[in-house]
């Protein structure tokens, strides 16, 4: 596997990561009521998105169980339709996606890599 690969898959472990230990004890009423909160998770999940559109082709088709296409769409959902972004998608994604999303990734990149 190219190392460009292991980077962009390492990213987003890490932002994944870093986004469940922003709302780790939060409620979504917290959320709602923190905009600092609410952008930082935005931010991520951009990151999350672009790191997964730059995965090659090749490489998306070795890893169907990552979807891929979907984490790219909200990446450019939130980029392009800024004003329209859904924070009931947001908050669902980061409470309730990134935790399988993880364990997904983690199967893909060795251990000294994540």
């Amino acid at each position: 596997m190219p190392k460009d690969e292991l980077v962009y898959v390492g990213h987003m472990l890490d932002k994944a990561h870093e986004a469940l230990s922003l709302v780790r004890g939060k409620t979504r009423q917290d959320y709602d009521r923190d905009s600092a909160l609410r952008l930082a998770l935005t931010h991520l999940i951009q990151v999350i998105g672009e790191a997964a559109r730059r995965v090659s082709p090749q490489f998306r088709d070795r890893h169907p169980q990552i979807p891929w296409e979907a984490i790219a769409g909200m990446r450019s959902k939130i980029v392009h339709d800024y004003m329209n972004v859904d924070e009931d998608i947001v908050w669902d994604s980061v409470t309730q996606e990134l935790q399988p999303l993880i364990e997904e990734l983690r199967k893909i990149v060795p251990p000294e890599n994540a």
